[in-house]
C-alpha cells in the first residue's frame, strides 16, 4: 500500500497530517507535481515533478497507482478514475469518494463548471478551514485503520 498525494493544490497541513501517518505506520507516500516540491527528510516519501500541462500529474498517478493505494486529490475526475481501478481517494477536505457517490460528484462538479463559465455563478470552494483538516485527519485515520486491518487478515 503506498499513499498518492496531487500535491500541486493540496494544502501544507493536509501533507503534514500524511506524513505523520507515514512514519507511524510506515506506509510509502509518493507526491506528484508538476513543480519542484521541497525535499523531505524520511526515506518513506519521495517526489515526481512531471512536465507541465493539463491533467498531466493526474494522468500520471491514475497510471501508476495500484488498487491498494490511497490518493489523496481533490479532482474530481481524478478521484473517479482511482475508484474505477479499484483503489482509495480521499478529498483533502475529508470526503471518501466511492463507486456510490463520484458519480453524483462529476455530475455537480460538471453543473458548477457550467454555471461558472456562464457568469451565474462567481467563486470557487469555501477557504480551508480547521474543520476541514480535524475531517480530513479523522477520515484517514479511520480509512487507513481499515486498510491495515483487512492486509492483516
Amino acid at each position: 500500500m503506498k499513499i498518492w498525494i496531487d500535491a500541486d493544490a493540496c494544502p501544507r497541513v493536509i501533507k503534514e497530517i500524511i506524513f505523520r501517518a507515514s512514519e507511524r505506520l510506515n506506509l510509502p507516500v509518493r507526491l506528484v507535481a508538476n513543480k519542484s516540491l521541497a525535499k523531505h527528510h524520511s526515506r518513506l516519501i519521495d517526489s515526481v515533478v512531471v512536465s507541465e500541462g493539463f491533467d498531466v500529474a493526474d494522468d500520471y498517478i491514475a497510471e501508476n497507482a495500484a488498487a491498494e493505494d490511497i490518493v489523496i486529490t481533490a479532482d474530481i475526475p481524478l478521484a473517479a478514475r482511482i475508484v474505477a481501478k479499484g483503489a482509495v481517494a480521499l478529498d483533502p477536505r475529508g470526503e471518501l469518494y466511492t463507486e456510490e457517490n463520484v458519480g453524483e460528484r462529476l455530475s455537480i462538479r460538471d453543473l458548477m463548471m457550467e454555471l461558472r463559465d456562464g457568469g451565474l455563478l462567481v467563486g470557487g470552494p469555501a477557504q480551508f478551514s480547521l474543520t476541514d483538516r480535524q475531517k480530513f485527519a479523522s477520515s484517514l485515520d479511520r480509512l487507513l485503520t481499515q486498510l491495515t486491518r483487512k492486509k492483516k487478515v
